[in-house]
């Protein structure tokens, strides 16, 4: 069985902003595969999906970004899910609107999100997706860049690399990480799978 992680911020107050593209990719993928969210263990939301490889679930943390470890940590050990089939999608600030950068392992890299599950987890040995949503005028706070609404000019760029994030998860899903980051790993960011 495969878990896609989607970290993001709960309630209206942070719906469409940058820090939530993680929940934006999940829930393509959950209406993609005709599947609800609904309670799961631990402080979150979750959508199974049995037709598709040996199984997946979605999750939805729902505690801050800052305490999504928990959440994820919790699933991983109610379902005895290998770490190697857990994957985790999140926003960066350092990679520009729109590009896509996964990698089978590695630090956190600042990310508050990736910093709680490492640190619930005890290592940062599982994939993660992350998802450029560019770093902003350098004068403006980064949380109130990420805590902040996509402009109007950069709608049709996340929505697209939404798309693209979900289709990534999905070869997760199927294939292996090494193919999924051969395929998503471009410097254009609007290229597509093979």
């Amino acid at each position: 069985m495969k878990l896609i992680a989607g970290l993001g911020n709960p309630g209206t107050k942070y719906r469409d902003t940058r820090h939530n593209v993680g929940f934006e990719v999940v829930d393509v993928l959950a209406r993609r595969h005709g599947t609800a969210f609904e309670s799961a263990p631990g402080e979150a939301l979750m959508a199974r999906v049995r037709s598709v490889g040996d199984g997946l679930l979605i999750l939805k943390p729902l505690t801050f970004m800052n305490l999504s470890g928990h959440a994820v940590a919790e699933l991983i050990r109610y379902y005895r899910i290998a770490l190697s089939d857990v994957l985790v999608v999140v926003d960066d600030v350092n990679l520009p609107l729109g590009r896509l950068r996964i990698r089978a392992r590695g630090s956190h890299g600042g990310h508050n999100g990736l910093r709680s599950v490492a640190g619930q987890l005890g290592t940062d040995e599982y994939a993660r997706l992350r998802l450029g949503v560019g770093r902003g005028d350098g004068r403006r706070d980064l949380a109130d860049h990420v805590l902040a609404r996509f402009e109007a000019d950069e709608r049709e760029t996340i929505r697209s690399a939404v798309d693209r994030a979900a289709d990534a998860a999905e070869m997760f899903v199927t294939d292996n990480i090494e193919k999924v980051m051969n395929s998503y790993n471009r410097a254009d960011d609007t290229a597509t799978a093979e």
